[in-house]
């Protein structure tokens, strides 16, 4: 058995090796960057106005002059105008280049305009006000977004903006979800008073998706020679494989031997935790294989605290560590790590997580209620309120 930092340790010395693709720029949202984006020009690349009004020099004003004439007007997309006397003006659009001769705007609700003349009459000007600097957000060649980054709406739009019409991102793994166990019947059927319907592979799917990555169900039996006719298929053709059920030391718990039997190497099996003392962890060359209990409690926080976070690592990012704060006493007995569901919430500019035990790593109704885990560490006993831990948050 190794401690929940040993085990993670293992499993991101054994990281997923991802191929890139090149995919349009409307396809890319979702999807891990894998080049450096940099900046072709300077951001913005010329000075440009931020409000509707009209450009003048400072100057001008500064030494006393409110009446300005207005030469002509500068819109958005046209090639640069010149101010022809420092006694006029040009009137001028939002996002329009900065007409030569010009350093300031006035908008549009600080003048009164009279027969083609402009009247300040803002009490005050600040030099260079309501203009945006060439250059000021980014300059030519530096880099704007790094490899390894989750691509949301704003980085689509830094995207366009750089002419990237083509992304080079990170291939996921192709996955493969594996649920075992005679007693589980599909979401369509009526389970018989000694069966239960199959939730912990659809719920593993859909927690893969929210990465992106989607992958394909199965479903065998607790038979040993069925296992390993179906799992050498399965390695041969994913390059992910996660297993639920099977993996204890149950009479009819085949999952170990069977991987191993097929030329998986074991890293790790069993990790002093609760739940999900039972996980097991291998790998054959590029195939990678995460066997989770097949408690729902145990396999919602599994993959959430080794697969998830191993699945980004490869892609070159991580999960961010979180911190929240006990709201009230727990003890706990056992010499494991033991990860609290509780409910989180902002209490005064704190995070408190508030413990809902439910009943147990069976009790998946119960996840309904919570938001994650509070990892309490191995060594402690009691832990006390106002005491932060590390939080996986699944929601």
């Amino acid at each position: 058995m190794v401690s929940v930092l040993e085990a993670t340790s293992i499993i991101f010395s054994n990281l997923f090796k991802p191929k890139t693709t090149n995919v349009n720029l409307s396809e890319c949202l979702g999807k891990i960057l894998a080049e450096p984006i940099l900046a072709d020009r300077d951001f913005p690349p010329f000075d440009r106005a931020t409000m509707d009004g009209i450009a003048l020099a400072f100057d001008s004003y500064q030494e006393g002059q409110t009446n300005f004439r207005i030469e002509s007007i500068q819109a958005a997309g046209e090639l640069q105008k010149k101010l022809n006397s420092n006694s006029g003006c040009i009137e001028i659009m939002t996002g329009a280049m900065l007409p030569e001769g010009t350093d300031t705007i006035v908008p549009y609700e600080q003048l009164e305009i009279v027969n083609g003349k402009a009247k300040i009459i803002a009490p005050k000007l600040d030099k260079g006000q309501n203009t945006h600097q060439r250059g000021i957000d980014a300059k030519h060649g530096q880099t704007l977004l790094e490899s390894g980054i989750s691509i949301s709406p704003a980085e689509v739009a830094l995207l366009a903006s750089v002419g990237k019409s083509q992304v080079s991102v990170y291939e996921l793994p192709k996955a493969a979800i594996v649920s075992t166990g005679n007693e589980l019947v599909d979401v369509d059927q009526i389970p018989l008073p000694h069966q239960i319907r199959k939730s912990n592979s659809y719920a593993l799917q859909a927690a893969l998706l929210e990465m992106n990555c989607t992958s394909t169900l199965f479903h065998l039996a607790d038979n040993e020679e069925e296992l390993k006719r179906v799992l050498t298929k399965i390695i041969s053709e994913f390059d992910l494989i996660i297993l639920s059920g099977g993996v204890s030391k149950g009479k009819f718990d085949f999952v170990p031997k069977v991987l191993e039997s097929i030329g998986v190497q074991k890293k790790i099996h069993q990790i002093s935790q609760k739940p999900g003392k039972p996980m097991w962890f291998g790998r054959s060359e590029s195939k990678f294989v995460f066997a989770l209990p097949g408690n729902p409690v145990s396999t919602f926080m599994c993959f959430h605290r080794y697969v998830k976070p191993w699945l980004l690592k490869s892609l070159g990012t991580e999960v961010p560590i979180q911190k929240a704060i006990l709201s009230k006493d727990f003890s706990f007995k056992a010499p494991l790590t033991y990860f609290l569901q509780v409910k989180l919430a902002n209490e005064e500019g704190k995070w408190m997580a508030h413990p809902i035990v439910g009943g147990g790593s069976g009790d998946f109704v119960n996840l309904k209620d919570v938001d994650g885990f509070l990892e309490l560490p191995l060594g402690g006993n009691e832990f006390k309120a106002g005491e932060a831990f590390d939080y996986i948050s699944f929601r």
